[in-house]
């Protein structure tokens, strides 16, 4: 829906002109002053243009006993973690309430560069909701990996005055800020003075204060209520997460109050849409935190105006006259379930997203690894002693633990009595070959293996496994399904779930990919995996920006040293 011109919009404001729509009959609840606000709702094309009033209107939108609160925006979210293209994500999430989505398209970015970011740029034009992009600015997120693409400072400085871009997205090599690494410094000076989003976990005292003199104004890897009182403290915008497997949600809830609500936002960073099925989306959050004691003031504000605000977004996030039409209407703002969710101006239904204009994906025929074999998951080495990442359930940070792991053959293997299994990543862009194993616990597996192409946030492919010959058939059979999800037993390919979109996204609705979903968790379980998410779980493993302790192409990385064991 188009925005009218100035003279239209307050001609309609003052009732001199009839609104194309009006919704009768409710309440609004206004996130500034927390009073519910009875009488009409008009709107002009794309724009709210009064409250409270009455008005005529071509059409009227009969919203008795429904209570209208301002669209969501979800502050930080990787779209390609929910596995479908942005289309597929819009007419996923869009009924759920969400209007406004700030992405960074930096899963895609990291597997064919520029091109992934320039097809979410171009998709956004044509969604329901507003896809709002913030640039990359870690591609390849470190020095201690293999991606298939590296993008400096002047091809990001090149987008930053898009209509679509926002401002850079989670500088997650905060090393580099600190130590005022060179290119690091670059993305920095040439997004100086626009909005810089963080990513800095457990970052505390001075050199918090360095990464926030940075120009860095928003976080979203705090993971403890002390940990972002003290990121508030120092002028960031604490993000509060629920992802399908960051969940900081309950440990974050205390810190947000009637008084901190205008400095949270919430986001979901990384979510499926199984996990959106089965409990919502900001939705869930929202209905959440109420349900823990948040008051709903403080909740819906934080949903939108707060989100609004903290990214430079000020044509919404309340309703109010000059504002974007974005409105939810909830029975309960208990519950927080939309029965109707306006976008811009248009009622959300299958014929809007049938209407939609759709343009043909990129990233094909990205999965470029070499066939391996049994003997390439051999973990050689003279000392029992061995690292291993210790996995904590509903976090994306792990544990560094120490376990001694007997020789055999010259070979440390799989111990699933103990849950030692062996994890490995193997270089898929056809850059260098790479193959570096380790030992995860915490996983459960007993027996066969998981591989998948979706491994944070170079993407190569991540394996799990018992059995270092159903290893090789799961990652194998990733390179003839264009990537995704294949879990493995006994030499046979029990479940699948094929990401032939950059080896992330499906080309499938949403409504396949989640019903696909739930036979590939069932298999997984069938392994004796215990993980509520395990194929996100295990794409995380290889994130070496995240304490303690990862795996990529080229090594173990101790991420508090930031540097790849020997």
């Amino acid at each position: 829906m188009d925005k009218p011109d100035l003279e239209t919009l307050i001609a309609t404001a003052r009732g001199e002109l009839p609104a194309d729509m009006v919704f009768r009959g409710g309440r609004v609840l206004d996130v500034v002053t927390g009073e519910m606000i009875e009488g009409d709702v008009a709107i002009a094309g794309s724009v709210i243009v009064g409250v409270g009033e009455s008005y005529e209107a071509q059409e009227v939108v009969d919203v008795a006993g429904l209570t209208l609160v301002p669209g969501f925006i979800d502050t930080h979210l990787h779209i390609e973690s929910s596995l479908v293209t942005p289309y597929e994500f819009d007419r996923c999430v869009g009924p759920r309430g969400v209007t406004t989505a700030i992405c960074d398209p930096h899963e895609i970015a990291n597997v064919i560069g520029m091109p992934g970011i320039e097809y979410f740029l171009e998709a956004s034009r044509h969604t329901l909701m507003d896809i709002r992009v913030n640039l990359s600015s870690c591609v390849p997120s470190t020095e201690m990996e293999t991606a298939g693409a590296r993008i400096g400072a002047g091809e990001l400085a090149a987008f930053k005055d898009h209509p679509r871009v926002i401002g850079l997205a989670e500088f997650m090599n905060f090393p580099g800020v600190i130590h005022r690494d060179a290119q690091a410094m670059a993305k920095l000076h040439a997004f100086e003075g626009r909005h810089i989003d963080g990513h800095a976990p457990r970052l505390s005292g001075r050199d918090l204060s360095a990464y926030a003199a940075a120009g860095i104004r928003t976080e979203h890897e705090a993971t403890s209520a002390e940990e972002a009182r003290e990121k508030l403290r120092k002028g960031l915008r604490v993000l509060i997460r629920e992802g399908s497997v960051s969940k900081d949600m309950h440990a974050l809830a205390p810190i947000l109050n009637d008084l901190t609500s205008a400095y949270c936002c919430l986001c979901t960073d990384d979510r499926n849409p199984l996990d959106i099925a089965e409990h919502g989306h900001l939705d869930y959050m929202i209905r959440s935190l109420i349900g823990l004691g948040i008051s709903p003031q403080a909740v819906y504000r934080a949903a939108s105006l707060s989100a609004a605000e903290a990214f430079g977004l000020k044509d919404r996030g309340q309703i109010a006259p000059g504002k974007r039409a974005d409105i939810v209407a909830v029975e309960s703002l208990e519950e927080c379930r939309a029965t109707l969710v306006v976008s811009g101006g248009v009622i959300l239904s299958d014929a809007a997203y049938s209407a939609r204009e759709v343009i043909a994906p990129v990233g094909r025929r990205t999965v470029q690894a070499p066939k391996v074999g049994a003997v390439d998951f051999r973990t050689t080495g003279n000392r029992e002693e061995t690292d291993v990442i210790g996995i904590l359930e509903g976090k994306i940070i792990t544990e560094h633990l120490h376990e001694n792991i007997a020789i055999f053959d010259g070979d440390k293997r799989p111990d699933p009595v103990r849950d030692l299994v062996k994890i490995a990543v193997i270089e898929r862009h056809g850059r260098n070959g790479n193959i570096a194993t380790g030992f995860v616990k915490g996983f459960g597996l007993k027996a066969g293996a998981i591989a998948s192409t979706v491994c944070h946030d170079h993407h190569n492919i991540a394996v799990v496994g018992a059995d270092y010959d159903d290893m090789a058939l799961a990652a194998n059979r990733l390179g003839e399904i264009e990537g995704g999800f294949v879990v493995v037993r006994d030499g046979a390919i029990l479940a699948e779930l094929a990401l032939p979109v950059a080896g992330l996204m499906s080309l499938e609705p949403f409504e396949v990919v989640r019903d696909t979903l739930i036979p590939l968790r069932a298999a997984a379980a069938g392994l004796g995996v215990e993980l509520q998410e395990p194929f996100l779980q295990l794409a995380f493993l290889a994130l070496p920006v995240i304490p303690a302790l990862k795996i990529t192409d080229r090594g173990l990385v101790d991420v508090e040293r930031f540097e790849i064991i020997s």
